[in-house]
């Protein structure tokens, strides 16, 4: 198990449960030093006093709060273990909520609760269960880093999660941001929706990061004293380049249909009006029906009246053989 980073316990009404807050994430992006390019020396961040110019142990080192800029307020470790915070080390359930009810933008960090010892096993199980069962998150308040926080505690699998969230007030208003008095055509939003749908997917578990596994190649390859790999090819857009949006949107769609090798009747399209063509009418796939066999999907591709002819030449040489047959 990784080592805690806080210990204390879950206050559950008169429910007391020991618990340890484990990450549930682990960092796996490469990180770099800087250094002094002409002998690579290690360049590091040192304190230094801005009065006297002194590098500074961390036992010379104090908080305080900048009031002007002449002015600070020390501020001590002391002072600060004094003040009346009942959440100090208490993971406070203050209510429960349905989780729709959380607005996403507000969910920061996430945790695993474990137990802090087998006493903690059954209140620790009934919390789980009853979360489970009511369908409901519970909304808490713990105190952090030296400040009071908010959290969600939900259940994932049989483990009980602690999301830090957001304070109301620490949420920007997206108000002036979203555009005004845009003209949309209906069939442009009927293809953005089609491309949701060609997009859509049920498990995102296969998802890696390619930028990390190329830095990683990069570094393998100059430690060992190899030509740096190829460089991918670039398929962004050209830059500056304004597209028109039905254009962009059938080309999305026609990509992710390649992507996912499927068939070109597979999925609704609207094309552009300027091609003279009508748009394609659904077929079973777009709607979740099992895809056409490759016999099915040649029949279906063959022109309506070639069908029809091929119909007539097949009933002739029956009826043909079974005069054959009589005689």
């Amino acid at each position: 198990m990784p080592r805690p980073l806080w210990t204390g316990a879950i206050s559950f009404g008169l429910v007391t449960i020991p618990i340890k807050v484990i990450s549930a994430s682990e960092d796996h992006a490469i990180h770099f030093h800087q250094f002094h390019l002409s002998d690579m020396g290690r360049v590091r961040t040192r304190k230094v006093c801005d009065l006297d110019g002194e590098e500074l142990s961390q036992d010379e080192i104090g908080k305080g709060y900048e009031i002007t800029k002449d002015e600070t307020v020390p501020i001590t470790d002391e002072e600060l273990d004094q003040m009346p915070l009942p959440t100090a080390k208490s993971i406070e359930i203050v209510a429960f909520v349905d989780a729709d009810s959380i607005d996403p933008v507000r969910i920061a960090d996430s945790y695993y609760l474990a137990i802090g010892g087998q006493v903690a096993a059954k209140p620790y199980t009934l919390l789980r269960k009853a979360l489970e069962r009511s369908e409901k998150v519970a909304v808490a308040k713990f105190a952090w880093h030296g400040r009071e926080r908010l959290g969600m505690l939900h259940v994932r699998e049989e483990a009980i999660v602690l999301h830090v969230m957001h304070w109301p007030d620490e949420i920007r208003s997206p108000e002036s941001l979203a555009p005004k008095d845009v003209e949309l055509d209906e069939s442009e939003i009927e293809q953005a929706v089609q491309l949701t749908e060609t997009m859509a997917a049920d498990d995102i578990s296969g998802f890696r990061d390619d930028y990390r596994e190329a830095l990683e190649q990069l570094i393998e390859a100059k430690t060992e004293g190899k030509e740096a790999p190829e460089p991918a090819e670039d398929t962004e857009r050209e830059s500056g380049k304004v597209m028109d949006l039905m254009t962009a949107l059938n080309a999305s769609v026609e990509a992710a249909k390649e992507s996912r090798g499927a068939d070109d009747g597979d999925a609704t399209v609207h094309p552009m009006r300027s091609r003279g063509k009508t748009p394609a009418k659904k077929t079973a796939a777009s709607t979740g029906a099992a895809k056409k066999t490759g016999a099915e999907k040649a029949t279906a591709k063959k022109p309506a009246a070639k069908r029809s002819h091929a119909k007539k030449a097949t009933a002739g040489k029956s009826t043909a053989d079974e005069k054959r047959s009589a005689s």
